[in-house]
């Protein structure tokens, strides 16, 4: 088994990683960038996540306001909202923020050569990746590269870039999480919305793909749930929060410790 180093935003993509990489054995390290961020709350569900794994170590580097973007998530800019998943534009998607994966995994190569890792995980995708350029397999092969050849001066892999959601939508990533033991309930307080917000009402980009992946899996959100249980908001109506699929999946919840 490996030394792996985690890339731990607090979502749900980076809290499936987190687990799929414990649960292959792994000695799991983790990082969470705090760049000035829109909100904070992304932060502190990456320190509920890794306390729950119970992962070797878990740092937070604080970044400060060092990226410049229209994005909304590092400016004033107001936050794009759709009415549904199907509404979501083509091209770039206005959150992008330039050179911000490039930078974070820059910095966490650099954490990982200091613990000795020989795998740094990332939960880019690809299939779902909605307009960000840094999340498609072209752009990862050519930056692991870039940093094996800038740090031990030769092409072969020292480190190397795991991506184990590269090729999976949502739905098959709520799937996955679903076959990682502890994963489902530590879903419950990761945090997707770009506006910060919980209980996670808005219609961001984020909010409206994690929502769809949770659908089509037919499986309740564990996010959702933990609100709903605290009375703070309705039920959704949708097919994957039938009464029996909430009573099922609440008994999980309380299980893995996604109520508290």
């Amino acid at each position: 088994m490996a030394t792996v180093l985690v890339i731990l935003s607090g979502g749900q993509d980076s809290t499936t990683c987190l687990y799929h990489a414990k649960h292959a054995g792994h000695t799991v390290h983790a990082v969470t960038f705090d760049y000035a961020q829109r909100h904070s709350r992304e932060i502190d569900a990456a320190r509920k996540v890794a306390a729950l794994a119970k992962i070797a170590s878990h740092e937070v580097v604080k970044l400060g306001p060092i990226l410049l973007s229209t994005s909304p998530l590092v400016s004033t800019n107001k936050l794009e909202q759709y009415s549904d998943h199907r509404s979501l534009p083509g091209g770039v998607e206005k959150t992008f923020v330039p050179l911000r994966n490039q930078l974070f995994l820059t910095i966490a190569a650099n954490r990982a050569v200091a613990l000795k890792a020989t795998q740094l995980w990332i939960g880019v995708s690809q299939e779902d990746f909605g307009g960000y350029p840094d999340c498609r397999q072209s752009f990862i092969t050519s930056l692991e590269e870039a940093i094996n050849l800038g740090t031990w001066g030769q092409e072969p892999n020292h480190l190397r870039i795991v991506t184990p959601l590269m090729d999976r939508s949502k739905k098959q990533t709520v799937e996955l999480a679903l076959t990682l033991p502890g994963c489902y309930g530590a879903l419950a307080w990761s945090h997707t919305g770009y506006d910060g917000a919980f209980p996670p009402t808005g219609h961001d980009h984020a909010t409206l793909l994690r929502a769809k992946g949770f659908e089509e899996a037919n499986v309740p959100d564990p996010l959702i749930l933990r609100a709903v249980t605290r009375g703070l908001m309705n039920r959704p109506s949708t097919r994957n929060y039938s009464p029996d699929l909430v009573r099922s999946f609440s008994q999980r919840l309380v299980t893995e410790k996604g109520l508290g």
